[in-house]
């Protein structure tokens, strides 16, 4: 398996934090404007992404929330127009409008996205690449902290045409590089990167982790 060349210059890359999704269990909130530790999610997740991509897209179902912010923003709103919800129609709405070959996607709800694991990720990936992912100790792919590239979108429409919206069932059709669980673990030791607010008692625990990594980086 392929590893890391820390020396390469990373390929072009777009970001996209999707925030399209329904949050049921959260009563319905903006998620990516949820609080944590004083700062939204939005917020965090904008200062994890840094300067290392080329642009940032905001991908959202309703944007009358976000419209007010676009002035200021360093983010570009896309809206999801497919009629179902859910996180591959979400991809497919960031790959069809970036304006770089591949797209990093992430969760709206995912405030503790080290950026060592991005950096890695952008270090792994390679033109040829159409998935670059992180694959966890437990064997399974983490396919909301992934980059994917734009020849992915005639896979995936075919699967939306379907209405089957499982992420990974297009894989077997393109070229996909994990992420070695060696290096995953180097850059996010207790993978809190991908620990999400699907429920109120999950915000709680991210705020309450956000507050420990805090005191620890202070005492470093």
């Amino acid at each position: 398996m392929r590893t890391v060349d820390t020396t390469s210059i990373p390929l072009p890359c777009t970001a996209a934090i999707l925030a399209g999704g329904a949050a049921k269990r959260m009563g319905g909130a903006t998620k990516a404007l949820l609080d944590v530790g004083g700062r939204t999610i939005l917020d965090i997740l904008l200062e994890s992404l840094g300067n290392g991509f080329s642009e940032v897209l905001l991908v959202a179902k309703e944007p009358e929330v976000f419209q007010p912010m676009q002035a200021r923003a360093p983010w570009r709103l896309v809206l999801d127009t497919c009629h179902a919800r859910s996180s591959l129609t979400g991809i497919h709405t960031a790959l069809a409008n970036a304006r770089t070959e591949h797209v990093f996607i992430t969760a709206c709800d995912t405030p503790l996205l080290r950026p060592r694991l991005l950096n890695a990720l952008l270090q792994h990936l390679r033109p040829e690449d159409d998935v670059v992912l992180p694959l966890k100790p437990d064997g399974y792919f983490e396919p909301l902290c992934a980059i994917y590239s734009r020849r992915c979108l005639p896979h995936i429409e075919a699967q939306l045409g379907r209405e089957d919206y499982k992420i990974i069932r297009f894989f077997d059709k393109v070229r996909v590089s994990p992420l070695p669980q060696q290096i995953l673990l180097e850059a996010d030791p207790d993978l809190v990167s991908f620990r999400n607010a699907n429920t109120p008692e999950d915000l709680e625990l991210l705020r309450q982790t956000a507050r420990s990594l805090f005191i620890a980086q202070e005492k470093s």
